[in-house]
């Protein structure tokens, strides 16, 4: 319903930011890691939102960046994780760590958010690689997630694979880690793609 909201930033505080925006200020509940970006109150920002609708509350969620959003969604999805505990995984990990997190199987980087514990991180890890194969079956020109991330080739298989759980086509994936090092470590990997991608290139 809402794609974002841009408008002047009137309230902070720990997971909520307020966006004033035609006389009204909208309630965001967000990230840690957005809340460090955002800009002095009273200035003009912009974030991507998600309208959460409960039987008894409508919660708007507000991120800085797509990528961000993207996998907000993706979490809420699985089960276990409902909107806090996604808050809670993103204020810990940015995207890149999540995706990563769940492409070399790294289902201990989401234990350190709160309300995640072992068997919340496994099986996070586990419905987003089944995510990222199916996403393959469909493209016969990539194969199969690797098992582990040993050299520069299984880097970049796991960077394709890591930007396919943020939400981007196996295609725009291989495409934009195509065009970079890929002996640089998988998350690094991720940051520049999705830099490439918010740039437009």
């Amino acid at each position: 319903m809402f794609y974002s909201i841009k408008g002047t930033l009137t309230h902070v505080e720990p997971n909520i930011a307020v966006v004033e925006c035609g006389g009204v200020g909208f309630l965001c509940r967000t990230t840690m890691h957005t809340q460090k970006v955002l800009p002095p109150l009273g200035q003009e920002t912009k974030l991507f939102t998600h309208l959460n609708v409960r039987e008894d509350a409508l919660e708007l969620f507000g991120f800085a960046t797509q990528a961000e959003l993207n996998c907000f969604k993706l979490l809420t999805n699985i089960s276990g994780v409902g909107p806090k505990v996604g808050l809670a995984i993103l204020s810990t990990l940015t995207p890149e760590q999540v995706a990563a997190a769940a492409a070399t199987g790294n289902s201990k980087a989401f234990t350190s958010a709160n309300g995640v514990g072992p068997k919340l991180g496994q099986r996070i890890v586990l419905e987003l690689k089944d995510k990222v194969k199916s996403m393959q079956a469909a493209d016969a020109g990539l194969s199969s997630l690797p098992a582990g991330v040993p050299s520069a080739a299984g880097n970049a298989e796991a960077a394709v694979s890591a930007l396919t759980v943020l939400g981007y086509s196996n295609s725009e994936a291989a495409s934009a880690v195509a065009r970079l090092d890929s002996s640089l470590p998988v998350e690094e990997l991720i940051r520049l793609a999705l830099r490439g991608f918010a740039s437009g290139q």
